[in-house]
């Protein structure tokens, strides 16, 4: 089993549509892959969330959600807030074990890696230290994001957690400005890596969404994208 740790620099970076992007790549591939989200907040029960939605566009119906808190908050004050039991990370950790069989197993997280999902404290950098899983990290391509990315990977190296490859855009616009055309390079000397992809905007609604995803996403992540041929794009051309 190969395990996968995807989190993001915050909330509404593209978390979900790029563990779909991974997901619909390795099942393109014949692999068996499952998807665990831990903990869906800001939805009722019954109600579709960000698994139906990896489900959708990956192909995969092998999707595992473990709680479900109504209000849109992190986990652990969705929870307390309700008066919900909240997850343990024991608990999360025996379910990704009971995954084994799968050839890939996603965890895809709320928020970013030092969401706090209980009141213990425990987070998804938690998780991915007890997993020993390496942890793909979903950034923004405008402003504010190299601050965010910054943090989020000082976190991964203080901790001892493994970036899994090359950060990737979970949503790169069609009409790039200055800001994102410069953050590229940027992105790519903080975490000292290539650009691991760059999903367009609006890929959930593409015709072709594993087409899209073997664009969008580098060979670490089973895709073709290419981030030299990528970079120079990012020019300005007047």
């Amino acid at each position: 089993m190969s395990l996968l740790v995807v989190t993001g620099t915050g909330t509404e970076v593209g978390k979900t549509v790029v563990t779909a992007a991974v997901a619909a790549l390795a099942v393109a591939r014949g692999s068996r892959v499952a998807v665990l989200k831990p903990a869906q907040t800001g939805l009722p029960p019954g109600e579709p969330g960000d698994l139906a939605e990896v489900g959708r566009l990956s192909g995969t119906a092998d999707l595992h959600e473990l709680a479900r808190y109504p209000d849109p908050l992190s986990p652990d004050a969705a929870a307390r807030t309700r008066g919900m039991p909240p997850l343990t990370l024991d608990e999360v950790a025996r379910y990704a074990g009971t995954l084994a069989d799968r050839d890939l197993v996603l965890i895809e997280g709320a928020g970013g890696l030092l969401v706090r999902y209980a009141s213990d404290g425990w987070t998804l950098a938690d998780l991915a230290r007890v997993l020993r899983a390496p942890v793909l990290v979903v950034v923004t391509a405008g402003l504010g994001t190299l601050n965010h990315t910054a943090l989020t990977l000082e976190v991964l190296a203080n901790r001892g957690l493994r970036l899994a490859g090359g950060l990737v855009v979970g949503s790169w616009p069609a009409g790039p400005g200055l800001a994102e055309r410069c953050n590229v390079p940027d992105l790519e000397a903080l975490s000292g890596r290539p650009l691991g992809g760059a999903l367009p905007a609006g890929a959930p609604a593409s015709p072709d969404f594993t087409g899209t995803a073997t664009h969008g996403l580098g060979v670490e992540y089973g895709g073709r994208f290419d981030p030299v041929s990528f970079r120079p794009c990012q020019r300005d051309p007047s």
